[in-house]
């Protein structure tokens, strides 16, 4: 089963995007009001994007509806996402687990997954249309959109070498920015779908003290060579392979954004179908 995106929300939103979907379909959300554990189990895990560190953590899993229209009739048939959090009382780690065919195409990203995680910061932010502030682009600013503001981890893997970090490195944090030119493992807000801004940089006005706080990596269980690949090797594993994609991450429990906001840990999830 080929997805195109999956989106899971919360105090985390998360998304998923497999290649080879098309454009304009109906977002795709997992179902409301769940709870993940995040258990204190200090020096357990280690970001590279393999299971094995997650076996003894209790597993949470979500059904994936249409966001639109979300009638158990229309659930994704390939199977539910699968969350597992844990923290050592500075950082929290997550551990995503989704099916789908193997797909890598370097340099392309369109042609490649995305993974998504959505944070709520603002009171009245909703994990459906990112935060969900009706201004279109030309007009949200950060008073018109007051209590909309969401927190997003993106990764899209098209210059992402499995089982690899990425994220937060000292050269795009001295620029004050959350990106990230290495892997495209970025650092963003937003107040919906179209006013989207990597940290530090907005509509009206840039923050110098940004900075990427998110490190993460991807593995797919298809992939049989565990000595480290290079860059060379792409496209690392041979396409259409069925299997696994996992994604780890981690970022500090407190961190350097305007909102100061501590991460918590219930979770409502959703899945989006669109290209970031």
């Amino acid at each position: 089963m080929k997805l195109h995106a999956l989106l899971l929300a919360a105090a985390v939103l998360v998304a998923f995007v497999a290649a080879h979907e098309h454009h304009g379909e109906a977002p795709i959300c997992a179902g409301g009001g769940g709870r993940v554990l995040a258990e204190f189990r200090p020096g357990e895990v280690t970001l590279d994007g393999h299971p094995a560190d997650w076996e003894a953590v209790e597993a949470s899993e979500f059904p994936l509806l249409p966001a639109l229209d979300p009638d158990d009739d229309k659930a994704y048939t390939g199977g539910k996402v699968t969350v597992k959090a844990v923290h050592d009382g500075v950082n929290v780690f997550f551990m995503l687990q989704v099916d789908g065919d193997y797909a890598y195409t370097k340099g392309e990203n369109k042609k490649c997954p995305s993974v998504a995680l959505m944070f709520q910061v603002g009171e009245k932010a909703t994990y459906q249309d990112m935060g969900g502030c009706k201004d279109l682009p030309d007009s949200c600013t950060s008073k018109s959109c007051r209590d909309h503001e969401v927190d997003i981890l993106h990764f899209s893997l098209g210059n992402a070498i499995p089982g690899r970090l990425y994220g937060g490195n000292h050269i795009d944090n001295a620029a004050g920015n959350g990106g990230d030119r290495f892997g495209h493992l970025v650092d963003t807000y937003a107040w919906n779908p179209h006013c989207r801004y990597l940290d530090g940089i907005g509509p009206k006005e840039n923050n110098s003290n940004a900075q990427n706080d998110w490190h993460g990596a991807w593995w797919h269980n298809s992939l049989t060579f565990h000595s480290g690949f290079v860059d060379d090797d792409s496209p690392y594993g041979k396409q259409d392979d069925k299997g696994t994609y996992y994604f780890e991450f981690s970022r500090p429990l407190r961190t350097m954004d305007q909102f100061q906001q501590v991460l918590i840990y219930s979770l409502f999830l959703s899945f989006a179908r669109y290209y970031i």
